[in-house]
């Protein structure tokens, strides 16, 4: 089987629209959330949340490009442009495009575009919407504007499996490549739900946090949402070193399971399948692992079921382990999460460091490993997996190694 390196990473997320910009904050520890400000309601239940600051997006389309864009594309298409920079690859040339795929992962769509129209029609009685409302707001929107930006001719969809949509599509990514069944990829996730309509219908779950997130934490309250995105480049290794790409990193292994249980409480036993499932994959022992980013949300549910999965595959190696929620900082970008998450890892691998978990007050007897609270710790890691547990019992979980 083919070695899968990744070679391009770009990224719009609430701690810098860079790769070096977000390692630099997860290095201070400095946390993003923070007063809501896309929505002016005094209704709104959960007024904090992790907004990507001045964005705008007329310095990286034309405006008459924006009325096909939601807020989800426009971020998924600067994202991918960075990361296909750096890679090099051009997918126009050659034929590349022909061999090459484009999997995205987001849960909900253009959300922004749909409580838009929403507002227009049942608040304010127009009687019609844009015609390019649907194109704009499917959810498959991001990754089609992927593939005709750079010429991805290949295979292209977008996975939606809630809170775990990037991880699974990365993985497919990873797997596609690793089987020869196409030579370069442009994969990753993507995620705006900034809206009025959107944030009540999570305030209705009541596990929004009223302050701030706390994963881990005998004190927390709940998750608090963010937005963003993260694209990667994958290709084959033995191609990436031929035509001298710098490596980033080494995609290792992908595990998935389903709970088959509840449709929104995590189960220990379904996430340490995917665990279990990833490392055998990756044909590594469980000790060889040094870094876990968690999913980490900072419920009560998901922390401590979590905690057990991780005891219950890795052992007496878990107190060894050191686990971050960067959720702590950037929040919980949905469908996107995953895919930030994973450009976190990569930077804490490359710059020798373990993110935090930031805002952590005080230990919880269910949630007993090495957290990382508060403050980076300089590390070397050689192997890390980051972990996705979404509503809907769906798992997936991807290893990486420096």
């Amino acid at each position: 089987m083919n070695r899968v390196v990744i070679t391009g990473l770009g990224v719009v997320t609430p701690l810098g629209n860079s790769a070096s910009e977000l390692s630099a904050a997860l290095k201070a520890g400095r946390s993003a959330i923070g007063p809501v400000t896309q929505i002016a309601n005094p209704d709104l239940g959960p007024k904090v949340g992790a907004e990507v600051r001045g964005f705008d997006p007329l310095a990286h389309f034309p405006e008459n490009k924006l009325s096909l864009l939601d807020r989800s594309s426009q971020m998924a298409l600067v994202a991918a442009r960075d990361a296909v920079k750096q890679s090099g690859l051009d997918f126009k040339s050659n034929g590349l495009g022909l061999r090459s795929a484009c999997i995205i992962g987001t849960g909900v769509g253009g959300m922004t575009t749909l409580d838009d129209n929403f507002q227009n029609l049942y608040g304010k009685g127009a009687r019609r919407v844009h015609p390019f409302t649907i194109p704009k707001m499917m959810i498959n929107a991001p990754g089609a504007h992927i593939t005709m930006e750079h010429g991805i001719q290949g295979p292209s969809f977008t996975v939606a499996s809630a809170c775990a949509s990037a991880n699974h599509a990365m993985g497919v990514a990873f797997q596609m490549l690793r089987s020869g069944a196409i030579q370069a990829a442009v994969t990753g996730g993507a995620e705006c739900v900034f809206t009025y309509g959107t944030l009540k219908g999570w305030e209705a779950l009541r596990v929004m946090a009223p302050d701030t997130c706390r994963p881990f934490s005998k004190d927390r309250r709940g998750m608090v949402l963010g937005e963003g995105a993260a694209m990667f480049v994958l290709e084959e290794r033995g191609a990436a070193q031929a035509r001298g790409a710098e490596i980033l990193g080494e995609i290792i292994g992908f595990g998935m399971s389903s709970d088959a249980s509840d449709i929104v409480l995590p189960s220990a036993e379904g996430a340490a399948r995917a665990i279990a499932s990833c490392l055998e994959d990756a044909r590594i022992r469980p000790d060889a692992v040094q870094y876990v980013n968690a999913h980490g949300t900072g419920t009560a549910a998901n922390d401590s079921t979590e905690t057990k999965a991780l005891h219950t595959v890795f052992g007496e190696h878990a107190k060894k382990l050191m686990v971050s929620s960067t959720k702590s900082m950037h929040g919980h970008a949905l469908g996107g999460a995953a895919a930030i998450e994973l450009a976190a890892t990569i930077a804490a691998l490359r710059d020798g460091f373990v993110p935090p978990t930031a805002n952590y007050n005080e230990p919880d007897p269910q949630c007993d490993l090495d957290y990382v609270p508060n403050e980076a710790r300089d590390a070397k890691a050689e192997v890390a997996i980051s972990n996705s547990f979404a509503f809907g019992g769906h798992n997936a979980v991807i290893a990486v190694r420096r």
